[in-house]
């Protein structure tokens, strides 16, 4: 039998083919489906977020106009005093100067005498204050005492991050307009099919994990209260990753690549260095970590060398050409796929947000044992839901059932983790409208339990019927890396940089930068997922493939009108970082 033979054989004995055969799925009332239900609620949650720190910050407009309101009744007064006689001006001037002059002593609630107010300081009372530092955090007036050569090594990853960020959302953007002018041009190099990869593993590689090291360098040696082991590998590791998502980008649109891996498209002598700079970093944070001056290893360092660790067997399994024959490597694909996102992106950037989100709010976590909780449990459920991305393939029946149950597991580690991070949040909510660094974290904790829970819901068989290998895909990837891993990444730089570098961003553009984003990505999404839904819909119900794309062009005009937002606000965003890294005025800084 050749091979050709076999694979007809097996594609037409597979479940996909015989439940198509025997119409088993029926698509007439799909909107009730549990899985359809349940992405329109989180949809609907993202809304109310939305309009929720929309409110907020009216709010926090309102009582501006309250104070101007004060400043005019002030000038008022000042008109009134011009009328008043000499005599009367002197009175009122020396009574206010002997206020302005009164100082406490200290003591005046204290002794044996019973205790007494007599001047009236003190309005409130209170044992458990909310969070009581938190407003510093839109000035952060106090700077950490930080070495310089960490503070070096944090800008320069940070740096190239930023980078990264700007060349491959440029990219994404180019991109997004040949969706609507697929003749902008004829240039090999810059056809979709290099371009594509060369956004996905810059905005991986290149801006995620370079961000992801510099704040992690931070939170290993802040947390273990000693200084880093080796800053020369840390240089090392940063040259290895740079060369990498470099030589990496300009392979691709050469049109040198590793075939059909998605996320993987990096040749293996390529990906290597990234490996390589990925192992010199685990061993610098281990071995910073384990020279620690207190005896408990803090959580989030848990999150982080469980990542580093798993992204290291990731890489070699990735790679290892024994499994990339046959239908053994679409396995593999779909592990490495969803191992990228999962254990490396999502795990790291949880481990600096249980740093990142007490820090910000001067409070501790939560719950120690919820983190630890949401850890296992994400360490036992995600490393075996790679294979939902290929449901109805000629994949074995009980592999895609196992992922679908794993993938509904994955239910217990982000309900444990958002719920950590919201109740760590409590009592601070109406910072919202004064901090520029919460609504970045709210928006990262909320799209965590969204986007997550939304894939999970999409692991389902009969969602996944209707959304794989749609544009639904698409929203959703950009819900996880960019509503998670981005606008978390984004609250982390912005709580930190400024505390080590004595520059404060201007908030207006923060501001932008906030809104253009989130108002971005959920045009994005939505826009992406009902398209995808109906492109989906109509597959089923046999129209032809063209009619399908063509229906799509409304709907990729709302992608290029989010991407575009987006991109604008990675501008300002890169703006802003210089800002704060500028040599404006010195932090101070101390040796470990």
């Amino acid at each position: 039998m050749t091979l050709k033979k076999a694979a007809t054989l097996l594609i037409s004995l597979s479940p996909a083919c015989l439940m198509a055969q025997s119409d088993t799925i029926n698509t007439t009332n799909w909107i009730t489906s549990p899985g359809i239900i349940g992405t329109l609620v989180l949809v609907a949650i993202v809304l109310i977020l939305g309009v929720t720190i929309v409110l907020l910050r009216l709010n926090g407009y309102i009582d501006h106009l309250s104070e101007v309101k004060k400043k005019r009744l002030k000038a008022a007064l000042d008109e009134e005093l011009i009328n008043m006689t000499g005599d009367e001006v002197d009175l009122l001037l020396e009574k206010r100067k002997k206020g302005f002059a009164y100082q406490l002593k200290g003591n005046e609630l204290a002794g044996d005498t019973h205790a007494a107010d007599e001047k009236g300081l003190i309005r409130k009372v209170t044992h458990e204050p909310g969070s009581p530092l938190a407003d510093e955090k839109k000035r952060a007036s106090e700077s950490l005492n930080t070495p310089s050569e960490l503070k070096k090594l944090i800008v320069f990853y940070l740096g190239a991050a930023v980078f990264w960020l700007v060349f491959g959302t440029l990219v994404g953007q180019y991109l997004g307009m040949k969706f609507i002018w697929p003749e902008m041009d004829q240039i090999p190099w810059l056809s979709f099919g290099r371009l594509r990869p060369v956004h996905t593993n810059a905005v991986f590689w290149g801006w995620a994990s370079s961000a992801m090291f510099g704040l992690g360098y931070y939170v290993v040696a802040r947390t273990s209260n000693v200084r880093i082991h080796n800053y020369k590998w840390g240089w090392y590791a940063f040259t290895l990753i740079n060369l990498a998502v470099l030589l990496g980008s300009l392979s691709l649109m050469a049109g040198i690549n590793n075939g059909g891996g998605e996320y993987r498209e990096y040749i293996w002598p390529i990906m290597s260095l990234f490996a390589l700079g990925l192992v010199i970093n685990f061993w610098n944070f281990y071995k910073t970590i384990a020279s620690r001056k207190i005896s408990d290893i803090y959580v989030s360092n848990w999150y982080i060398l469980g990542a580093m660790i798993w992204t290291t067997v990731l890489a070699v399994i990735g790679y290892f050409p024994s499994f990339q024959n046959g239908l053994g490597e679409t396995v593999i694909q779909g592990y490495y796929m969803h191992q990228g996102v999962g254990m490396w992106f999502m795990t790291f950037t949880l481990g600096l947000t249980y740093y990142y989100l007490p820090a910000a709010l001067n409070k501790p976590i939560y719950s120690y044992s919820l983190g630890v909780l949401a850890f296992w449990t994400q360490m036992l459920f995600y490393t075996l839901i790679g294979t939902h991305h290929f449901v109805f393939s000629p994949l074995p029946w009980w592999l895609q059932t196992v992922a679908i149950v794993f993938s509904a597991g994955m239910f217990i580690p982000v309900v444990a983790g958002t719920t950590n991070f919201l109740m760590t949040m409590k009592g601070s909510w109406h910072q919202i409208s004064k901090s520029y660094v919460l609504p970045f974290f709210l928006v990262g904790v909320v799209f965590y339990f969204v986007g997550s829970t939304q894939g999970s819901f999409q692991a389902f068989r009969f969602t996944n019927y209707i959304w794989h290998f749609t544009d639904f895909n698409v929203a959703h990837s950009h819900m996880t890396m960019y509503g998670i891993i981005t606008f978390i990444l984004w609250a982390c730089i912005y709580s930190i940089l400024p505390r080590i570098t004595g520059n404060e961003p201007p908030q207006l553009l923060v501001g932008a930068h906030f809104w253009l984003a989130f108002i971005g990505l959920f045009a994005y999404m939505i826009s992406l997922m009902a398209g995808g839904t109906l492109k989906g819909l109509s597959w089923v119900e046999g129209i032809p493939f063209i009619e399908s794309i063509i229906m799509m062009k409304s709907y990729w005009v709302s992608r290029a009108i989010g991407g575009s937002l987006m991109f604008l606000s990675h501008l300002l965003f890169a703006f802003n970082f210089y800002y704060m890294v500028k040599h404006k005025k010195g932090a101070p800084t101390q040796a470990f």
